[in-house]
């Protein structure tokens, strides 16, 4: 068995996002000043880089087991069972997840032809991060079911 690397696709475009978020927040924040005319695309391509770092980082929340949940049932039951239940609630998790995929790209679909504001690209590129966040979340769960994964705080899903 390899080992499993600290580092992820999602953990590393999560990192590069925040780097170029807080890049575009000086730039709007100088601008408010005296020292030169700030670009009205700052304010939205922030709120949009925010959107990307929040979604793409779900995916790396979901690979590292480190997503908010309840476990006090878990405590309760045995190793055996323990397993059923998180195989359980890793089914229902991936049924939810599937539903979301299809809403996200249904929205990217329908809003690709609408036009942002400021920035030069399509409205669709923001529901997009939405769409991809959320299939990095289920491509997690098929290989935690597929026993690629761990879960309950054994270790990171590849």
């Amino acid at each position: 068995m390899r080992p499993r690397s600290i580092h992820s696709p999602e953990g590393i475009a999560a990192t590069i996002i925040f780097v170029v978020l807080i890049a575009v927040l000086v730039i709007q924040i100088l601008g408010r000043t005296p020292l030169f005319a700030g670009p009205v695309w700052t304010e939205e391509l922030a709120r949009w880089l925010w959107v990307w770092m929040a979604f793409v980082a779900i995916g790396e929340a979901e690979r590292t087991n480190s997503q908010l949940r309840m476990d006090i049932l878990v405590g309760f039951v045995g190793p055996r069972a323990r397993r059923w239940l998180f195989t359980i609630i890793d089914l229902v998790y991936l049924g939810i997840m599937a539903h979301l995929v299809w809403i996200g790209f249904k929205t990217v679909l329908r809003t690709w032809n609408n036009a942002s504001v400021t920035l030069p690209v399509p409205d669709g590129m923001l529901y997009l991060a939405a769409f991809i966040g959320l299939v990095c979340v289920l491509i997690r769960i098929v290989l935690r079911l597929i026993g690629i994964g761990r879960r309950g705080g054994e270790g990171i899903v590849l």
